[in-house]
């Protein structure tokens, strides 16, 4: 779904939302990645978990992010009424050396299967942990 009408109201949520650097760093990675959860999240980002789960909350109450819960873990994604509005700004962040390294340890992170994203795909259905 995209966003029909853009207004002042929910434009201002979304320009606060993205004017921390923390908040936009976990951003960049869930609309990087498609999904992630807040344990990956710290361990990438190395935030306390009380730092990352308020940012969540921030993007989430923004009308940023959306959540589905598995087992103990809340994966967080980006809504797709504003991809369109995030794809825009991170393509004029993509040469920033900070996001840059932060998807590196993403990426080196994933394929080590040290994710809690790999681990749920692993699982035998109806297995819990």
């Amino acid at each position: 779904m995209r966003l029909k009408n853009f207004n002042l109201a929910l434009g201002t949520q979304i320009f606060k939302a993205c004017a921390d650097e923390s908040r936009l760093r976990i951003l960049h990675l869930i609309f990087q990645n498609g999904e992630m959860c807040i344990s990956d999240l710290e361990q990438i980002l190395g935030f306390t978990q009380a730092k990352t789960s308020r940012h969540l909350i921030y993007l989430k109450n923004s009308g940023i992010l959306s959540y589905r819960r598995h087992n103990h873990w809340v994966f967080y994604q980006v809504k797709d009424e504003v991809m369109e509005m995030l794809n825009q700004l991170f393509q004029f962040l993509k040469k920033d050396q900070q996001l840059q390294a932060d998807q590196q340890v993403y990426n080196t992170m994933f394929s080590n299967r040290e994710l809690a994203i790999n681990i749920v795909q692993l699982q035998p259905e109806g297995w819990i942990k």
